[in-house]
């Protein structure tokens, strides 16, 4: 998830800001940070959330020398609207507790986060939920490897709802993920992922597969002085078909009205499976 990554780098970069100024017996670094982003394609965890189209992303990050942080982070987004009839804007805002031991080799990150969707409009029933989430999570690292945990507390995950009939609440989906970030010198960096969402009480139903999946991604970051462009691909195991028209049995297939759709029954065309297998091109800014 590109956000994640936004997020890890921001507050990486602080701390060995800190560490270098220090280092220098120069003025401490601001504890603030910033980041910018361009992506041809916002994905969450595998899954477009633009109906793959680019979208324009930044965050602010606090970073306390204990260890503490907080942070808020928002990008552009298409699939509240053309869902719910509005709402552009994802916003994120976290906060935690991350550090290192063993030596530096090891590090932790435990912390809470909550999407917010401005002007997301009214849930249908049976059809799609408030979208807005609150997750707590849990990060163990060991030099370039870390596993992370994220535990949905709030009474739906992201606008699905479960069971049978999709009419129970998605509390206690979870997403489990195994992240690698390589340093290969020289400003570039091979990056790997790989992660399982579970959606509480997901199931097949009406024709329509679970929404529940696993996404990978692959690729490789170069740093180019003034920012660090990123190139992958990733993939979700989602099946299903999902024609244009909409009706497909893909849980991921996603239609698309532009905001202009009737906001009580959601997109009538424009369907396009939003799991798909797509090749990734970031640009990210921090300072």
């Amino acid at each position: 998830m590109f956000k994640n990554t936004l997020m890890a780098g921001a507050l990486a970069a602080a701390m060995n800001m800190s560490g270098v100024v220090l280092a220098a017996d120069a003025e401490p670094a601001s504890p603030i940070s910033y980041n910018v982003g361009i992506v041809s394609d916002y994905l969450f965890r595998g899954v477009s959330q633009t109906h793959g189209n680019p979208a324009i992303q930044g965050g602010v990050d606090y970073l306390h020398s204990s260890g503490f942080y907080l942070g808020a982070w928002s990008s552009s987004i298409t699939w509240v609207k053309d869902w719910l009839g509005s709402g552009s804007f994802e916003i994120d805002v976290y906060g935690g507790y991350k550090n290192s031991f063993g030596g530096g080799d090891w590090n932790y990150d435990i912390g809470a986060i909550a999407y917010i969707y401005p002007g997301k409009g009214d849930a249908i029933p049976t059809f799609l939920a408030n979208p807005n989430t609150q997750e707590v999570y849990a990060a163990l690292g060991y030099k370039f490897v870390t596993v992370k945990y994220s535990h949905a507390i709030s009474k739906h995950f992201i606008g699905w709802y479960g069971g049978p009939n999709l009419d129970q609440g998605t509390q206690g989906s979870g997403y489990l993920e195994l992240n690698a970030n390589y340093d290969l010198g020289d400003g570039w960096g091979l990056i790997g992922h790989i992660g399982k969402q579970k959606v509480k009480g997901s199931v097949a139903t009406g024709g329509v597969s679970s929404a529940d999946y696993t996404d990978w991604k692959l690729g490789v970051s170069k740093d180019i002085g003034f920012g660090v462009l990123t190139l992958a691909y990733s993939d979700t195991n989602t099946s299903g078909t999902c024609p244009s028209g909409g009706l497909g049995s893909n849980a991921y297939c996603w239609g698309d009205n532009g905001g202009q759709g009737t906001p009580r029954t959601g997109p009538t065309a424009g369907f396009k499976d939003v799991s798909k297998g797509t090749v990734l091109l970031t640009f990210l800014k921090s300072f």
